[in-house]
């Protein structure tokens, strides 16, 4: 039987880790072992309970969720970290990114999108809720134009090109769309297939590009001169 993936849910607010639970409670693959309501007693829970994953909040007393998630990073803690907040704004998606967090998700998530984040990053890679994508890659976009080296891969455009010779047609104009931060439903829409195909086809796409996730795929696209 395959291990479950233990996440420890750290929120001041009792009704909502309360909540999460239950959401996650549902899930045969993932168990919560345990809960803190800042970040210092978060910082004692993951030493205690080696959680696979952290569900951290950004705004808690004693010690907010970003100073916490640095501590952890600095002290190369096990656990993968999931910022889950109500805050969209610049400031706190690219604190985030810079403390070491894997995710950054919103709290009116769906739980199976929740679930599926937290497989995400247990297994190694990064998410970041497609509402705020978009800032992402414009701040991306934006600190690449001021490097001599903007490639999010090594290589330069030679590799990049090798890559994009690799990508199907629809594959391509599927990178276009992420290039300019659609969501799934709306490359969906655009392209008049299901959201599942979308699905597959970005997996593809990252697979192709050597990205490890959709952030990254549309910042090549940009790079690339795709997304214009």
């Amino acid at each position: 039987m395959t291990a479950k993936i233990r996440v420890l849910i750290v929120d001041d607010q009792a009704l909502m880790r309360a909540g999460i639970h239950a959401l996650l409670n549902r899930k045969a693959d993932i168990e919560v072992i345990g809960f803190a309501n800042d970040g210092a007693e978060a910082l004692r829970q993951v030493a205690a309970l080696d959680p696979d994953v952290v569900l951290m909040d950004i705004r808690m007393p004693v010690m907010d969720g970003l100073a916490a998630t640095r501590a952890l990073v600095a002290a190369q803690a096990r656990a993968a970290i999931i910022i889950l907040t109500t805050f969209r704004d610049d400031a706190n998606v690219f604190s985030a990114i810079q403390a070491g967090a894997r995710g950054y998700l919103l709290k009116d998530t769906d739980h199976k999108e929740l679930a599926e984040a937290i497989r995400t990053v247990a297994a190694g890679h990064a998410l970041i809720h497609p509402e705020v994508t978009t800032q992402v890659l414009r701040e991306f976009s934006r600190l690449a134009g001021q490097t001599a080296s903007p490639s999010p891969t090594p290589g330069l455009p030679g590799l990049r090109n090798e890559r994009l010779a690799l990508l199907t047609e629809r594959e391509l104009a599927i990178l276009r769309l992420l290039g300019q931060a659609h969501t799934n439903q709306e490359i969906s829409d655009r392209l008049a297939i299901s959201v599942g195909t979308v699905k597959n086809h970005i997996s593809s796409i990252l697979d192709k590009l050597d990205v490890r996730d959709r952030t990254q795929a549309g910042l090549f696209a940009q790079q690339a001169g795709l997304a214009e």
